[in-house]
């Protein structure tokens, strides 16, 4: 049995945590939180992903246990080798980030929200084949971001990230550019053009 203690941890790191321990194969989880959004959204990946999910409040926080039954061990492994290696399609696919912020609204919760948003990203696979920063998103790349450990992450695991080099020079960051490249409008437009799919953030 695979115990993971994900009290303190913030929004998506339980079901992250989970995840990990359920891509190594476990048919039995305890993953201890300390609050119902973090055990609703624990629940919820459990039962996607095939657990019966139990669970039990406690002095010391609540206790959710994910278990799999009647399976056999090698069946399980072979089922986690097919999700590590999902079908995205037949050409490159990437996202292009304008901004710093996620959604409209309050711009700090914004903030905290893509944080979360590519700490997300660099935990699930398949990673897109490249990431493309414009406008404030620039800000993402550069010194000073609570993004730069996540971006390296990608960026090690083969996502090609480049920010526009016009955003830069507007914002007077460019010689503060921590991951990646520098890039120009046309290679964007070339990139954009022969990818198979490019979700604007």
């Amino acid at each position: 049995m695979k115990i993971v203690d994900a009290r303190k941890k913030a929004c998506p790191q339980p079901v992250i945590m989970t995840k990990k321990e359920a891509d190594e194969g476990a048919l039995e989880i305890t993953v201890i939180v300390d609050n119902e959004i973090a055990k609703e959204n624990v629940t919820k990946f459990g039962l996607q992903s095939k657990y019966r999910v139990t669970s039990e409040n406690k002095d010391d926080g609540i206790y959710l246990v994910l278990k799999k039954e009647g399976e056999d061990k090698k069946v399980s492994e072979t089922l986690i080798e097919v999700q590590k290696e999902p079908e995205v399609g037949k050409g490159p696919f990437g996202y292009l980030i304008t901004t710093d912020k996620l959604g409209k609204g309050s711009d700090d919760l914004g903030r905290i929200l893509m944080k979360s948003f590519l700490y997300t990203l660099s935990e699930k696979k398949p990673y897109p084949d490249f990431m493309i920063f414009l406008n404030t998103g620039v800000k993402l790349t550069t010194e000073g971001s609570e993004s730069i450990d996540d971006l390296m992450k990608l960026k090690e695991g083969g996502v090609e990230i480049v920010s526009c080099g016009t955003c830069l020079d507007f914002f007077e960051i460019k010689s503060k550019l921590k991951v990646g490249s520098v890039t120009n409008m046309y290679d964007i437009v070339d990139k954009i053009s022969g990818s198979i799919n490019t979700i604007t953030i």
